[in-house]
């Protein structure tokens, strides 16, 4: 995608301690991130997909600083130029806040029980200069109109509302301060597939309407297909495909993600094609595989992906650039 990215991720990872015994001594250490490089380009919709437990979500989090990386950059472009997130602490990340932004996963558990959605949706405009309780009713009032719901909604309780118009707040709380760009972790995944159509038409009339980014977390490959212009792959900590979404549907490069598109169910039986079933689980990040993360799954497994970790490279894709970490796919662009 062309224009200059608003976030660049270089060799970021996350590794969380496993302490054991009684002086809970750090015996080993949880790589959910294991060394991403990730432009996210201003105005569009960069999916990242993959199982459970891939490290997308904390790829997400360590985005917007949520989780602090443990090696790596993260740096944010904006009007006052180049900042590295990961260099800042509590007090310098305050002014980031207002333009990075998340919507959770759970509607249900992302809103304070003990407060109205007016409760839950001023305190972040408090904290950014808007002083009067009438700007911030009014302000709130429009922006639950915004997403569908009515002003009055704003003196009612989280608990009288449905799960998908807690996420319409949720979406409404993560727009009150005006961000860029906003992190949707699984953010139709808890909805029931009607509210889920509802919920992504207005995610892409507010992008349109405000010029917004987002950063789409999903486990669902028939979503990202229709809303996202770029779609990464993750496997283990790692992105181990990367390329336009069209492209990434019409000309599969990995084996991983060949296998999730298998398993999309397709209505047209002419276009369906015939499901590639993934022997065993997902290894341990803990103590990943040696070589190729994916190799004791992949089908197309040799010696040289048992021993050696692929690069994520170019390959020539239409008139753009596939990335993909791969040793068995040929002709690679030059490095």
């Amino acid at each position: 995608m062309a224009g200059d990215p608003i976030l660049s991720l270089r060799n970021v990872e996350v590794h969380f301690p496993v302490r054991t015994g009684v002086l809970k001594r750090v015996t080993a250490h949880v790589r959910a991130v294991d060394g991403v490089d990730l432009d996210v380009y201003r105005g569009e919709v960069l999916g990242l997909v993959g199982e459970s437990g891939c490290g997308k979500t904390t790829l997400g989090k360590a985005i917007l600083q949520l989780v602090r990386a443990t090696q790596g950059t993260v740096t944010y472009s904006g009007e006052d130029g180049e900042t590295e997130l990961t260099t800042q602490d509590e007090a310098g990340l305050f002014a980031f806040r207002k333009r990075l932004q998340i919507v959770f996963q759970d509607p249900h558990s992302s809103l304070n029980p003990a407060f109205t959605i007016f409760g839950s949706l001023e305190d972040p405009l408090r904290h950014y200069g808007v002083k009067t309780r009438a700007k911030r009713r009014k302000i709130v009032g429009d922006l639950l109109e915004a997403v569908n719901m009515r002003r009055e909604a704003m003196d009612r309780y989280p608990h009288e509302f449905s799960g998908g118009q807690r996420q319409r707040i949720g979406i409404a709380r993560a727009l009150s301060i005006d961000p860029e760009l906003i992190v949707c972790d699984e953010a139709v995944s808890a909805l029931d597939v009607s509210i889920q159509a509802q919920v992504l038409q207005l995610l892409m009339d507010l992008k349109r309407e405000k010029n917004l980014t987002y950063v789409f977390i999903t486990h669902d490959l028939s979503v990202t297909e229709y809303l996202c212009d770029r779609i990464a792959v993750m496997y283990l900590g790692k992105v181990v495909e990367l390329c336009d979404a069209e492209e990434l549907y019409s000309n599969t490069l990995h084996p991983y993600t060949q296998a999730l598109l298998s398993a999309i169910p397709v209505a047209d039986l002419d276009r369906k094609s015939q499901r590639i079933v993934l022997q065993g689980d997902v290894p341990s990040p803990i103590n990943p595989p040696s070589g190729c993360p994916f190799h004791p799954r992949c089908r197309f497994a040799q010696d040289v992906c048992r021993s050696d970790v692929p690069r994520l490279r170019a390959y020539r894709a239409g008139s753009g650039v596939h990335m993909a970490a791969c040793h068995l796919i040929d002709q690679p662009l030059a490095d």
